[in-house]
């Protein structure tokens, strides 16, 4: 029979724009990508000291788009309760719209408090509730200090994910927290500061997408 194709092309690219069904939500999905995009090369540039170019190139797309920065809610969060508490802190915007934010605190760091209020919330935790006590973090923090060579004693959201996973077996809260993890998937969280790699890293591999602000903590209250 006659191919329905007139070129090589009809068969690739050119008719991906048939495929939406939903164009208002396509372009908002490509605008919050221009914006991870802009903010993972600035925060790329900061940790190398080489990129400045790109940086211009991806401020220059969103202008050209007419984006602002503050597309997601969960920027302003961040940069609020950083004001707020003078220290490293982030944000995260659910799947339902509701934000919610976390701060630096004697115990955990800002990626793992975020993580853990997120966590609750999305489990229908009370916020007051307490889901890991002290005593299971202390003992993680001073092996931190004492035995690891660490010297920032606050726990990183993979160390708080084993604690947690630890109180489950005697907190059944703690186990439902667990289980909201995978319902994270596709969230957004912004962060006052550059988190450590490894912090990011674990939020990726949860499926949340993570921006910070090109930034280091001036007084290394966060990394370490």
């Amino acid at each position: 029979g006659e191919s329905p194709y007139k070129s090589p092309t009809d068969m690739g690219v050119n008719m991906a724009g048939l495929a939406i069904c939903d164009d208002e939500a396509c372009r908002d999905a490509a605008n919050h990508e221009i914006v991870r995009r802009y903010f993972q090369t600035a925060t790329e540039a900061k940790r190398t000291g080489v990129g400045d170019e790109n940086v211009a190139k991806a401020e220059m797309l969103m202008k050209k788009a007419g984006i602002d920065p503050n597309l997601s809610p969960a920027r302003a969060a961040a940069l609020a309760k950083a004001e707020q508490s003078g220290g490293p802190a982030g944000a995260m915007e659910l799947p339902d719209g509701r934000v919610i934010t976390g701060k630096t605190s004697t115990l955990l760091g800002a990626a793992s408090s975020v993580l853990l209020n997120a966590l609750k919330a999305q489990a229908g935790i009370p916020d007051e509730m307490m889901i890991i006590s002290d005593a299971a973090l202390e003992p993680i923090c001073k092996l931190r200090i004492e035995h690891l060579g660490h010297r920032n004693p606050r726990l990183h959201p993979r160390e708080m994910l084993i604690a947690l996973s630890t109180t489950s077996l005697t907190s059944p809260m703690s186990t439902t927290a667990i289980n909201a993890a995978s319902q994270l998937r596709g969230c957004d969280a912004y962060f006052s500061v550059i988190i450590p790699t490894d912090d990011e890293q674990l939020y990726r591999s949860l499926g949340i997408n993570v921006c910070c602000e090109p930034r280091y903590e001036q007084h290394r209250y966060y990394h370490g």
